[in-house]
C-alpha cells in the first residue's frame, strides 16, 4: 500500500473512530457546572490520559497480539467486525445514545468522586480511547508498509488527539454551530464510512487467513 493511502487510510479510520467533534456535547454533558478553568483541566488531562493509553497499543500492540498467541489476521477479522458494529451504531443512532448514557452516569456519580475523576472516566476511558480507537490502532500498526508509515500513523494518532482537545476547549461553540440536524447527518454518513473500512479490515483478514 502507497505511504499516502495509508495514512489516508488511517486518519480517516481513526476519526470517525473516535470522533472528535461528537465528542463535544458529552463533554459539555459531562462538565456542566464547572467553571472555564476547571473544564480546561479536564480537557487536558483527558487527552492526555487517553494518549498514553493509545500509546501503549501503538508501541506494544503486536507484542500483546504475540504474548497471547493471537494472529494478525485473526485481530484483523476481530477487530474489523468491533468496528463494524460501531459503524451500525452510528448509521442507526445507537452510539450517540450510549455515549450519552455514560455522560449521564458519570454526571451521577460526579458527587461522589473528585471531580477530575470523569477526565479519566468516562471521557479518557471508554469515549477517547476506547475498544474500537485501540482496535483500530493495533490493526493500522501492523498493517503499516513502512517504518516511515508506522511514523505516519503516530503523527495522525496525536493529530486527532488534538483535534480531541480543541472540540472540548470549543465544545459550547461547536454544539450551537452545529445543531441537531447537522451533527444527525454526520454522525450517520461517517457511520457508512467507518462500515465500509471495516470490511475491508475484515477481507484483509480472511484473505490473509485463505492465503496460509
Amino acid at each position: 500500500m502507497p505511504l499516502s493511502d495509508f495514512i489516508i487510510n488511517a486518519f480517516a479510520t481513526l476519526f470517525v473512530t473516535i470522533d472528535p467533534v461528537g465528542l463535544a456535547p458529552m463533554f459539555l454533558a459531562v462538565t456542566a457546572g464547572m467553571s472555564a478553568l476547571e473544564r480546561r483541566r479536564i480537557a487536558v488531562r483527558a487527552t492526555l490520559t487517553a494518549a498514553g493509553i493509545l500509546l501503549v497499543f501503538f508501541v506494544a500492540g503486536q507484542t500483546v497480539l504475540n504474548v497471547l498467541g493471537i494472529s494478525v489476521s485473526a485481530f484483523r477479522v476481530s477487530g474489523g467486525l468491533l468496528l463494524f458494529l460501531i459503524a451500525v451504531e452510528m448509521v442507526f443512532g445507537k452510539r450517540s445514545q450510549r455515549k450519552s448514557e455514560t455522560a449521564e452516569k458519570a454526571i451521577e456519580d460526579q458527587q461522589k468522586t473528585d471531580f477530575h475523576e470523569v477526565a479519566i472516566f468516562p471521557l479518557a476511558i471508554p469515549l477517547i480511547a476506547g475498544p474500537a480507537a485501540i482496535s483500530a490502532i493495533i490493526l493500522l500498526s501492523g498493517q503499516a508498509p513502512s517504518t516511515v508509515a508506522y511514523a505516519g500513523l503516530g503523527v495522525v494518532i496525536f493529530f486527532i488527539l488534538a483535534c480531541c482537545m480543541l472540540a472540548f476547549l470549543l465544545a459550547d461553540r461547536i454544539e450551537r454551530l452545529m445543531g441537531d440536524t447537522a451533527q444527525l447527518v454526520i454522525t450517520r454518513l461517517l457511520g457508512v464510512l467507518l462500515a465500509a473500512l471495516s470490511v475491508q479490515f475484515i477481507a484483509d483478514g480472511v484473505l490473509a487467513f485463505l492465503a496460509k
